[in-house]
């Protein structure tokens, strides 16, 4: 399957024997059995590619994943036992693992691109040059492109969401660089969907980052990139009013896992511009 977290089907449903748990994968899976063969997200309207069900129950355990990982960094920093935190760690990625097996069935049987083809080459993705890492990082976290102003945020209104974006947008002219926000691995770099062209990477702390609607691509999926290193360049591709970058932070490379990108960047002491201050 392709799936980082090397965990079958039957082996997460193992993993989840408790009441909450298991109730939880019973629901997605009869959400997902709900869902009209073809329907897909298009990048524009992103978070509506899922019966409403399967859509609040992905919800639900993205934000069970967050609290679990909230309780990790707890823990961690009140130096409290090793024990303590490898079960917390434990419980986090049994969550992890039960939303990443059913949000890939989901994007197979939709034919989300990162799921189906995930290194492009089928949809033949404008790929560019192969860039160079930066000769130098001064942070090993960075923002994704330059001199952009915010406009669309994580989960604001609007016709032109099914419910609410899934990501931050940073308004920048065609041709802009974007830069990968930290090292990782690049897990998928397609084209062709409502999110045009497009680069999937996975970082050390498990988290992917998406950068979308990209008018070129300059890595390859299974590339190692670093901090500021330029994945490609920003345009108007899929569905669009204008060029821009969406910017997505997931538990998984599939949609339906997106948090908000902006505190997350935050906690990677990365300065966003326009960025609404802490309450």
């Amino acid at each position: 399957m392709g799936r980082e977290h090397h965990a079958r089907l039957p082996r997460t449903r193992a993993r989840f024997r408790g009441a909450t748990g298991a109730a939880l994968f019973a629901l997605l899976l009869l959400a997902l059995a709900a869902v009209p063969a073809g329907a897909g997200s298009d990048g524009f309207r992103n978070d509506g590619f899922r019966s409403d069900g399967f859509r609040k129950e992905a919800a639900r355990a993205v934000r069970a994943h967050e609290r679990a990982r909230e309780r990790v960094d707890r823990l961690r920093e009140s130096d409290a036992s090793r024990t303590e935190v490898k079960d917390a760690e434990r419980r986090r990625k049994a969550v992890r693992a039960g939303l990443w097996d059913l949000l890939w069935a989901s994007g197979r049987h939709s034919g989300d691109p990162v799921a189906v083809d995930p290194s492009g080459q089928d949809s033949r993705c404008p790929f560019g040059d192969r860039s160079r890492p930066p000769e130098r990082r001064a942070h090993p976290w960075t923002a994704p492109t330059r001199r952009y102003w915010l406009s669309a945020g994580y989960a604001a209104k609007g016709s032109r969401w099914a419910h609410r974006h899934t990501g931050q947008d940073f308004a920048v002219d065609s041709g802009t660089p974007v830069y990968a926000v930290g090292s990782g691995t690049v897990r998928a770099t397609t084209c062709g969907d409502g999110f045009g062209n497009q680069v999937v990477v996975r970082h050390r702390d498990g988290y992917f980052t998406q950068y979308a609607h990209l008018s070129r691509i300059d890595v390859r999926k299974g590339g190692r990139v670093t901090a500021g290193q330029r994945i490609g360049l920003s345009g108007a591709t899929g569905n669009v009013t204008g060029p821009h970058l969406h910017f997505e932070v997931r538990i998984t490379p599939y949609v339906g896992s997106a948090v908000p990108p902006l505190p997350w960047l935050r906690r990677k002491a990365v300065q966003v511009a326009g960025a609404p201050a802490l309450p």
